[in-house]
């Protein structure tokens, strides 16, 4: 899979842009704050029907278009999945509203018929290296949570449709638990609102473990490649409402997930637990006017030889633990789609060492379309440099080298 032509219309620094893209290694040069970034993140809004560097919508819109008050984005490309193409567009355009508010709405088009969101996934799928992914680690957690969750909307059109219905059960509730705590009510209120964050929410956490557990497959071995053979890396689902039992915890401790693909979880008892959890605090969850469990409050950490990285890992340690976390995501979503995703590339080489820098560019001829950004051409080798395609960035504008 690559993605043949991109064309924007006021999408962050760029007011226009016409760019063909080849199935091969590009490399987009130029100084800091030209567009190299956004150029990135335009092509994995085609992917995943939003930003990966902002929940919200209007932040890429173009400040000119912003500043005429007729805030308007557009992105298109044309995918190629072997001898078949097919053409995604994702229009943003502030609708007035007849109470006097305004609105962002979002139309996205497949070969110009109109889809939701959900249809997007598994029509084209990109791995995003950025310099900032190292918060992945060591960073808060919901940043962990939207990774899994922009990854699993990449192949999975259900989980985009239970994720948005848990959220927005999760907001109502949210909304009453408020109005309670401020104005008084029955909290019985609640349980209709509560059934429907149980069904959803257990939904979500179910997918993120299947996710993290078959991850978990590659990372090690990924990550032993990297470190010579010196430290090995597990990933460590932590659900927010699920008692794990005495045998899980050990598991855990010697960095497995908890769920085995033999063995699946007993939904119901899950869905009974999840009841349980909300009855049982509800009386201090209106006190707070938030829902405290769930699957918004879930946890994903990264072990090394027992260690949380998170806490007690160098920055070397997180960055290496990074990149093997890029490396298996890529791997999984070849092994998920059976094809291989556009890999974009942020100014990562500069991060890592020659060793690792080598490690990661040995294995691009493997990928059908790799688009790297940098200040710094020298950082690859000329070898390498002699077979991509080479743009020069400047101020929103690409030109061919």
């Amino acid at each position: 899979m690559y993605i043949r032509s991109l064309s924007l219309r006021q999408f962050r620094t760029y007011n226009r842009l016409e760019l063909d893209l080849p199935a091969a290694p590009v490399l987009l040069l130029g100084a800091n704050a030209q567009g190299k970034t956004s150029l990135l993140e335009a092509i994995a809004f085609l992917a995943l029907g939003t930003s990966p560097l902002t929940n919200i919508d209007q932040h890429v819109i173009h400040w000119q278009s912003e500043e005429a008050h007729l805030p308007f984005a557009y992105v298109k490309g044309d995918i190629v999945h072997g001898e078949r193409a097919e053409t995604l567009e994702i229009a943003l355009e502030r609708k007035d509203l007849s109470n006097g508010y305004q609105r962002m709405q979002k139309s996205i088009h497949i070969d110009q018929r109109s889809v939701r969101r959900q249809d997007l996934a598994g029509h084209f799928n990109v791995v995003l290296f950025l310099p900032e992914d190292l918060a992945l680690v060591h960073g808060a957690p919901a940043g962990r949570r939207a990774y899994l969750d922009n990854l699993l909307s990449q192949v999975y059109p259900t989980y985009i449709e239970v994720y948005d219905a848990f959220r927005n059960a999760l907001s109502r509730r949210n909304a009453l638990l408020r109005h309670l705590r401020d104005r008084g009510g029955d909290p019985l209120q609640l349980l209709p609102l509560e059934e429907r964050i149980v069904r959803t929410g257990v939904t979500v956490s179910l997918y993120r473990r299947r996710v993290i557990r078959e991850l978990t497959l590659e990372i090690d071995r990924l990550h032993r490649d990297l470190t010579g053979g010196q430290s090995w890396l597990r990933l460590q689902y932590v659900p927010n409402f699920t008692p794990l039992r005495t045998e899980e915890k050990a598991e855990l401790q010697n960095g497995v997930t908890e769920i085995d693909a033999e063995h699946p979880p007993d939904v119901e008892a899950l869905y009974e637990l999840y009841r349980q959890s909300l009855a049982e605090r509800r009386h201090q969850e209106i006190e707070r006017g938030m829902t405290l469990i769930g699957p918004h409050r879930d946890e994903l950490l990264f072990i090394s030889d027992g260690r949380d990285l998170g806490i007690f890992g160098s920055r070397g340690q997180q960055r290496t633990a990074v990149l093997a976390l890029h490396l298996a995501e890529l791997r999984w979503l070849e092994q998920v789609t059976g094809e291989s995703p556009v890999l974009l590339l942020d100014e990562v080489l500069a991060e890592l060492d020659r060793a690792r820098r080598s490690y990661l560019l040995g294995l691009l001829g493997n990928v059908e379309q790799t688009i790297l950004a940098t200040t710094d051409a020298e950082l690859f080798p000329e070898s390498f440099r002699k077979q991509t395609a080479t743009f020069r960035v400047s101020e929103g504008i690409v030109t061919a080298v």
